[in-house]
């Protein structure tokens, strides 16, 4: 079987590699021909550089392929996730786009393609734990994510490394953040209403909101349902300072005679500052909490996840975490364990039981450990775990 990975950055390049040791074939597509010489040295794929972004069909580029895994940074990723539907072809997108996904159901549908998006580890992994936990209690009232991916260690003066795209990262800076306290939906700045958490290993980290509920705000019905996002102390207020000076701004300033679009100016001073450079080590951090209640006990399922950059195959956290979700994802999709048709949310991957228990073996192969703990209220009134 053949997968085509549209996307060949640090994310794309650890799912070539986990798809090649399966035995799948690989071709990858991307603008960047040195990306692509990297993952044919590297991995053995087949590169075919091409500009997605312009094509209007993908046709001839899927044509041989029974998966297409869709890596392409978020401002492309809706319309090229209606190419891939439309050519027919089953996919696994992790391009994080900002429209809704089930826009595009009844297309799907019409064309019999199963279509799992937002598949990497937060969206991904933490709504594939919400699916399993609200199968598992009988009530579920609330849904909480604490995830962040940083650099291991600490540099002045951000104390941040963009572990995925940089552009991706501002956005979630600037964008409204959408959760549920009480039963009713509600909208909050991002970067507020920051908090201090201990985390064993990392010490303390600051969690603050960001709008990273996406398809769950519409699947589970659940009364209290929020996302924060974990850096070390002091960036989100340092985030702040930029975004309420106007430096996310994207309508043009006047600089001498020449307009000058803000966001595209701090984009490149901050990405160069931002970038993980070569062997430089990372670490993924996630907390999943989930309330309710089982048997009339009530209970809390908490799922902790963190993994650091392996040495051996110099992939970082992210990408090992991201990546081989949506490659053990599109095995499932492969060989038939998932085939609901239409556009489906991780969250539909967690309710099934056997592809549940399949990624976490798949995670177990890569020494990625999820942890996972379980505490119930006894008659007394006391937990118990």
């Amino acid at each position: 079987m053949r997968v085509t990975l549209l996307g060949a950055g640090m994310i794309g390049s650890a799912i070539a590699g986990y798809l090649k040791k399966k035995g799948l074939g690989v071709i990858a597509v991307d603008s960047n021909n040195a990306a692509l010489k990297r993952l044919e040295t590297e991995v053995s794929v087949e590169g075919i550089q091409a500009d997605l972004l312009t094509m209007e069909s993908l046709d001839a580029l899927v044509s041989g392929s029974e998966l297409v895994i869709c890596a392409v940074p978020g401002f492309m990723g809706f319309d090229t996730l209606k190419k891939i539907i439309k050519a027919g072809k089953n996919v696994v997108d992790i391009s994080f786009f900002n429209e809704d996904p089930f826009l595009l159901d009844e297309l799907a549908k019409r064309k019999g393609v199963t279509a799992v998006v937002d598949c990497g580890v937060a969206p991904g992994l933490c709504n594939i734990i919400a699916g399993h936990v609200a199968t598992v209690l009988n009530e579920v009232d609330t849904y909480a994510c604490y995830v962040g991916g940083l650099p291991l260690v600490r540099k002045w003066p951000f104390e941040y490394k963009a572990v995925f795209s940089p552009v991706d990262v501002l956005e979630e800076y600037t964008r409204p953040c959408r959760m549920r306290e009480g039963g009713r939906d509600v909208v909050k700045p991002a970067l507020s209403e920051a908090e201090l958490m201990d985390f064993p290993g990392l010490g303390t980290l600051e969690a603050f909101n960001t709008d990273g509920l996406r398809t769950l705000r519409k699947t589970l019905a659940l009364p209290f349902m929020h996302e924060k996002t974990l850096r070390y102390p002091g960036h989100a207020g340092l985030m702040r300072i930029f975004r309420e000076s106007g430096f996310f701004d994207r309508e043009p300033v006047e600089v001498n005679g020449t307009p000058v679009e803000p966001i595209a100016l701090i984009s490149k001073l901050l990405f160069d500052e931002w970038r993980l450079a070569e062997g430089e080590e990372d670490v993924t951090i996630m907390r999943v909490l989930m309330d309710g209640s089982k048997a009339g006990r009530k209970t809390t399922c908490v799922y902790d996840l963190a993994d650091r950059y392996d040495r051996a195959t110099r992939t970082t956290a992210m990408a090992r975490t991201t990546g081989y979700t949506a490659a053990a994802i599109g095995r499932q999709v492969l060989e038939g364990l998932f085939a609901r048709k239409g556009i489906s949310p991780p969250e539909f991957i967690g309710q099934k039981v056997a592809c549940f228990e399949n990624l976490l073996a798949a995670y177990e192969e890569q020494n990625i450990r999820l942890k996972e703990t379980i505490v119930e209220q006894a008659q007394d009134g006391h937990p118990s775990a």
